[in-house]
């Protein structure tokens, strides 16, 4: 019997450089913020943060939004528009270039624009000049390299939107459980928002999201991979708990009342403030941890100064997880095979 441990696992990750890790990795900021209107909430999550974006956003050329339509149909799973509004809202006074909301569901992105109401920002703020982009349909991409279930190298096409240097990209994310992966935030809504399918102009229809699922343990390293290739041009991390998702997420769960909002520039820093808030282990989300250790972010709870109006002490809940947990968690065991 072979058994491969976590740090062999890493290993095999090197294909995509990162720099080297210091040996203590200096400390990030996260905003929570709580109250009743998930809009002003996201606002002021951004504003407890302002220091930390305006030296980032001046030097862009516009901001491109990612939100999660993980469906296209069930408002509980996707970003609400009120989410977007509210980052609007942030940016109105501080920056003066065009806004591209950008998303690469799995289904129709535009059903889900259309769905969720978010036909109507592009009116409401005018001046901001939204745009709706559907990145399939845009169909422009970067390959990179993730696993297939025998950890062989696969690949993928990415949103070359999400690469662009011109734009400071905010993921606006949500807390929920999650079937493969425990949780979902902000690292895994922009590494499960950058794989595309094929558009509608195309002969031959594909499909690359599915190739990430290609087991408990492979999700894990799919999204570092993943994560490790988008993070140099993320900018800030948004991630609305007004109501989250528990049980069987991302798509299926029943929701939590929690009126939070989140936000950082450090998506790492982020999730682990949202995992703490929902009241998961933090060592049970496997690609969280490969971030932090490839050195992609802090996951060190003492390393993560929370600026805001709402302790985390106060605001944790527990929220229930999906009911394949016990399955996933077969990615902290050793990897056996004859």
């Amino acid at each position: 019997m072979v058994s491969l441990s976590r740090r062999e696992l890493l290993a095999l990750t090197a294909a995509v450089a990162v720099p080297a890790r210091a040996a203590e990795s200096p400390r990030s900021l996260v905003a929570l913020t709580q109250g009743q209107d998930r809009r002003k909430n996201i606002t002021a999550a951004l504003t407890a943060i302002d220091d930390q974006i305006r030296p980032q956003l001046k030097h862009k050329k516009y901001v491109l939004i990612k939100p999660n339509f993980v469906s296209v149909e069930k408002q509980l799973a996707a970003t609400h528009a009120d989410a977007i509004r509210g980052i609007l809202d942030y940016l109105a006074p501080r920056f003066k270039g065009p806004v591209v909301i950008a998303e690469s569901s799995r289904q129709s992105t535009f059903q889900g624009y259309e769905t969720f109401l978010y036909t109507r920002l592009p009116g409401e703020f005018r001046s901001q000049k939204v745009q709706l982009v559907d990145l399939n349909e845009e169909a422009k991409f970067k390959p990179i390299q993730i696993v297939d279930p025998n950890l062989h190298f696969t690949p993928v096409r990415l949103a070359a939107r999400l690469f662009d240097p011109d734009a400071f990209i905010i993921g606006s994310a949500i807390l929920k459980a999650h079937n493969y992966a425990v949780a979902t935030l902000s690292v895994k809504n922009m590494a499960m928002g950058a794989p595309l399918h094929s558009s509608s102009k195309e002969a031959t229809a594909w499909h690359d999201k599915p190739k990430y699922h290609a087991g408990y343990r492979q999700m894990h390293l799919n999204l570092l991979l993943t994560a490790k290739a988008l993070r140099p041009q993320w900018g800030a991390a948004v991630i609305d708990g007004f109501e989250g998702m528990e049980n069987d997420g991302p798509v299926n769960g029943t929701p939590v009342e929690h009126k939070i909002a989140i936000a950082s520039t450090d998506f790492i820093a982020a999730d682990r403030v949202g995992v703490e808030a929902m009241g998961v282990n933090a060592e049970w989300v496997g690609y969280l941890n490969y971030c932090a250790e490839a050195g992609l972010g802090c996951y060190d709870l003492s390393r993560i100064d929370v600026r805001g109006n709402a302790p985390l002490a106060d605001v944790r809940k527990i929220y229930k997880l999906h009911s394949q947990i016990k399955q996933q968690l077969q990615w902290l065991g050793p990897l056996a095979h004859a």
